[in-house]
């Protein structure tokens, strides 16, 4: 959903900014007298000595009292879909996986419970100190963002070798997905260094 509102959003506006450049590009060049066709009289670009926006479009409504008014709501109306948008463009968490069942109809697997499983086998493995684990994307093809700490003994390798062919391989066999991409991030435990006699 949110690609799709993402394209039509910056479809819209770059048919917007294609069609404005355009018009101020045959104002500039005067391609209307040399090719013989006139523009919509809206419209304040004409010729190459024109301006796009004029003194009096400027400030033919600086007197009235629902200009700066207006001007502030739409503004902030703007600003608060921008920040929206800009919100909406994080992954957000799965909160259902879709799995196979036997009789062909998708069961639901809630997304924090495979979650919660991922992180305890994660977990349990030799070298890791904690794991945060969270499944974004498509319900029917989810992806793991892994983090894990590691302790200082630790051997990001075989950390990760494990991680991959056991718990992320577990989690992939047992929702029955054909695939479950992962990026892992790995982080060494601080400690403090010990002191010999």
């Amino acid at each position: 959903m949110l690609k799709t509102v993402n394209r039509v959003l910056l479809g819209l506006l770059g048919l917007g900014l294609f069609a404005l450049g355009g018009g101020v590009l045959l104002g500039a060049l005067d391609l209307q007298r040399h090719w013989g066709f006139d523009v919509p009289g809206w419209w304040p670009f004409r010729g190459p000595d024109d301006v796009v926006l004029g003194t009096w479009g400027r400030t033919r409504w600086r007197e009235e009292d629902w200009w700066w008014p207006t001007v502030i709501a739409v503004l902030v109306v703007l600003l608060a879909l921008l920040l929206w948008w800009l919100l909406a463009q994080r992954r957000h968490r799965l909160d259902q996986v879709l799995v196979d069942s036997e009789e062909g109809a998708p069961a639901r697997l809630n997304g924090r419970t495979l979650e919660n499983v991922i992180e305890e086998e994660a977990q349990a493995l030799d070298g890791v100190s904690r794991a945060h684990v969270r499944l974004t994307g498509r319900r029917t093809a989810p992806t793991a963002r892994v983090r894990l700490l590691l302790e200082p003994h630790a051997d990001p390798t075989r950390a990760l070798g494990r991680l991959s062919r056991e718990t992320l391989a577990h989690a992939r066999d047992s929702t029955g997905l054909d695939r479950l991409p992962s990026k892992v991030r790995l982080r060494a435990a601080r400690h403090r260094a010990e002191r010999t006699a």
